[in-house]
């Protein structure tokens, strides 16, 4: 299947209301994050969003949504790919994300489990690291450099 063109910066409403809609985290996000998300489909009405927080030589990966719709054709593995892309040209070494219901699609997809005492500083001061998600989320971490 041929994907949208993947965009930068959706409004803070839009990416707001996705999030929300499919609860995932939104109450730290503010317009400085958006620089670093991305979506698919119409600006007003996304089908896809995905952001990345960088963090020193680190990033975390948050905020993979692709609306129902869209499932199922790849959609998510193009936004994760792009976010990796990006995340490799700003010189980002690990990424790092935490889930309650995706462990295996980013299994699949190169990340492995680690333990949230393994996070280095940059990620642990995180808010969603250290205050949104709950300890009983997979974290997990996929090495950008060799």
């Amino acid at each position: 299947m041929v994907h949208p063109m993947i965009q930068a910066g959706p409004s803070l409403c839009v990416a707001t209301a996705l999030l929300t809609s499919a609860g995932l985290p939104a109450s730290d996000l503010t317009g400085a994050h958006l620089a670093h998300f991305f979506y698919s489909g119409s600006a007003g009405a996304p089908n896809g969003l995905i952001g990345l927080e960088f963090r020193g030589p680190h990033a975390l990966l948050r905020s993979l949504i692709v609306v129902p719709d869209s499932r199922s054709g790849g959609l998510g593995s193009a936004l994760v790919e792009h976010a990796e892309s990006h995340a490799r040209e700003q010189g980002v070494q690990s990424l790092f994300l935490l889930t309650i219901t995706a462990e295996s699609f980013f299994s699949r997809r190169g990340y492995v489990l680690t333990e949230r005492e393994s996070a280095p500083p940059e990620i642990r001061s995180t808010r969603e690291f250290a205050d949104i998600c709950p300890a009983s989320s997979a974290f997990m971490v996929k090495r950008l450099v060799p």
